[in-house]
C-alpha cells in the first residue's frame, strides 16, 4: 500500500491522534493535501515543535520512517 493511501485512509483517525497529543492544533493545521506529506509534517512541526522523526513514524509508520533514514545516510 502506498503511503498516500495509507495515510488518505487513516486521516481522520490520525488527525485525532494528533489533536489528543498536541492540543495546540487546529483543523486548520492539519489540512491533508495529496503529494503535501512534507509540507503537513513542516506545518505541525512549526506548530507544536515535536522531532520530525517522531511525526513521521506517527503518520507513515515505519515505512517512511526507513525511507527517510536511507536518504540521510545517502548523504
Amino acid at each position: 500500500m502506498s503511503l498516500e493511501l495509507k495515510i488518505k485512509g487513516n486521516w481522520n483517525e490520525l488527525k485525532g491522534k494528533l489533536k489528543e497529543r498536541y492540543g495546540e492544533l487546529t483543523d486548520d493545521d492539519l489540512v491533508y493535501a495529496e503529494g503535501q506529506e512534507d509540507q503537513l509534517l513542516g506545518k505541525i512541526q512549526q506548530k507544536t515543535g515535536a522531532a520530525k522523526e517522531e511525526l513521521t513514524k506517527m503518520l507513515f509508520g515505519k515505512e517512511k520512517e526507513e525511507e527517510s533514514e536511507k536518504d540521510q545516510i545517502k548523504q
